[in-house]
């Protein structure tokens, strides 16, 4: 077997990668993603045994979850810049060992490789087939991804300079305990829920950091229209590269758009100020391979997700930056203070065409929990006039499968007494829908990317505490959620950390997920699969 991958909802046959990626990663990257984790165990075992100060750690903490980050699906396949960052992690790992004295190490705490070679030899052995057990590797891999999917929250919350250092002791925590070989199913599920406790931390952490500096989203209208400018493409997660792109692009004739996760940062008030910042261009990241084509100017990657252009001419006009990245492709370097020059960005757009329009008309959004809390006074008297039956929160990914279609016809279904909250991608199957509204309400309220999912939670608390009731699950909510990677494992662990049950993923079960532990969660948790759009709405419905 060349490797061994399932972390995302597109894995081969539905059981794991074994030749290439269906996201585009080849063996040798996905190995050195392999190897990259086991030395991020290795840093966290050191840590832990050695009970260092995480508040006295800095840039270790960074480097560790720029690592976590690195290996998501679809953020980097640069396998030189993977190599760089191993040999950086090892030299942090054994610098902080010259500071303990502690003999009992794990290997991962203890190997070394000198060049490529060794490194793929290396990681051929600690990949994720290295735990026998099903159901412990199962569990182990859980916790790993929804590791990751914090690690990626918490560094966007990094880069606007807030830190929560809770987060950072128990991404060690949890990373050293992975490398336990004793521990239980029991003991293992409990450190499952703690993922999800601190995921909700994470999500908190980073909804501070974003309204803090850019302000609360409010209710705004997006087009999705052109202009005959030139102009730069922007996608990804990360607001504070939006921020700098739109600071060095003022006054130059470049205009900005957004591209599939990036859409939100249009409902922030900050923003509004730059008369460059246009507009969303396309759709969901899937979509790129041909919406960059009509794009015409250079795309700026600040996080995933990246899936590999199909021609050369597309690829020289392919950038990326923080823990991104593509071999071939531009990548831009934050200096020591955080400030980035996209002046290469900004002189290619200059010479390049205007985006060629491939549709009209505007998307509304910036429904977080402040807005739908200024609301609340309607929302609640259609609940109660039997205007609104039910709400159905439908956040989470995009991707695809032709499954996937399945939300767009759920949506296009619901009764028209009900109301779709949603966050990430997974949007932009029915966002663009003539769905209509409820005295006003739209049908569609969408929060913003994926870690806004945590606005959609904070709704259903208030929503508890106005009806006055002592389960968040006897409100009319449903949750249909589409998922692909793991910022969205981390969103689900949080749900089940709050004490969500009934919770429905779609379009098909993690293939990690052995069957002991999907029992598990069904008699815990009641989660459970998509059936049929009829068949499932009338579930909902009862």
């Amino acid at each position: 077997m060349g490797m061994f991958c399932y972390q995302c909802q597109e894995t081969a046959g539905g059981k794991g990668c074994t030749i290439k990626g269906v996201c585009g990663k080849n063996e040798e990257v996905a190995k050195l993603q392999d190897l990259l984790i086991y030395t991020v165990k290795g840093v966290s075992e050191v840590v832990v045994k050695g009970k260092f100060d995480v508040k006295a750690l800095g840039t270790v903490n960074h480097e560790v979850l720029k690592s976590l980050f690195i290996t998501i699906t679809n953020a980097n396949f640069d396998d030189a810049a993977i190599e760089k960052q191993i040999m950086k992690l090892i030299e942090i790992r054994n610098d902080l060992k010259k500071q303990i004295n502690i003999d009992q190490l794990d290997d991962a705490a203890s190997f070394e490789v000198f060049d490529r070679a060794s490194m793929i030899e290396k990681a051929s052995k600690v990949g994720v087939l290295a735990a026998e057990n099903e159901d412990i590797r199962s569990l182990k891999e859980v916790i790993t991804y929804g590791i990751k999917g914090m690690a990626a929250y918490t560094h966007h919350a990094l880069n606007i300079g807030k830190e929560n250092f809770d987060i950072y002791g128990f991404i060690y925590e949890a990373m050293a305990g992975i490398l336990n070989t004793s521990l239980s199913v029991d003991e293992l599920v409990t450190l499952t829920l703690k993922t999800g406790q601190f995921g909700v931390s994470a999500m908190a952490l980073l909804d501070e950091a974003n309204t803090s500096k850019y302000g609360n989203p409010e209710i705004t209208k997006v087009n999705i229209g052109t202009r005959d400018n030139p102009a730069i493409l922007i996608s990804g997660h990360d607001l504070t590269d939006l921020e700098q792109l739109l600071e060095q692009t003022k006054g130059t004739g470049v205009d900005v758009y957004t591209h599939s996760e990036m859409l939100p940062a249009h409902y922030y008030p900050f923003f509004k100020k730059y008369d460059n910042f246009v507009g969303n261009y396309g759709s969901s990241w899937w979509r790129q391979v041909e919406e960059f084509e009509s794009f015409n100017g250079p795309i700026l990657f600040t996080t995933n997700c990246i899936v590999p252009p199909r021609s050369e001419e597309v690829r020289r006009r392919i950038f990326t930056s923080g823990a991104s990245g593509y071999p071939g492709c531009t990548h831009i370097e934050a200096k020591k203070d955080g400030k980035k020059d996209f002046s290469p960005i900004i002189e290619m757009a200059k010479n390049c065409k205007a985006p060629t329009e491939i549709e009209t008309g505007n998307i509304v959004g910036g429904f977080a929990h402040e807005q739908v809390f200024a609301l609340a006074d309607k929302v609640i008297d259609a609940v109660k006039s039997g205007a609104i039956k039910k709400f159905f929160v439908m956040a989470g990914c995009d991707g695809r499968m032709k499954s996937r279609q399945y939300y767009t016809e759920f949506a296009e279904k619901l009764p028209k007494d009900t109301v779709i909250l949603t966050a990430g991608c997974a949007k932009y199957r029915y966002n663009k829908l003539p769905l209509g509204d409820i005295g006003g309400i739209p049908r569609v309220l969408d929060a913003g990317q994926c870690n806004d999912s945590y606005s959609l939670v904070l709704i259903a608390l208030k929503l508890k505490e106005v009806f006055g009731l002592d389960d968040v699950n006897k409100l009319p909510i449903a949750y249909n959620i589409a998922w692909y990677e793991q910022k969205a494992v981390i969103v689900l662990l949080a749900l089940l950390y709050l004490g969500v049950k009934n919770v429905h993923l779609g379009p098909t079960l993690p293939g990690f997920l052995s069957p002991n532990v999907v029992k598990i969660l069904v008699e815990n948790f009641g989660i459970g699969g998509t059936g049929t759009v009829d068949s499932d709405i009338e579930m909902f419905m009862k």
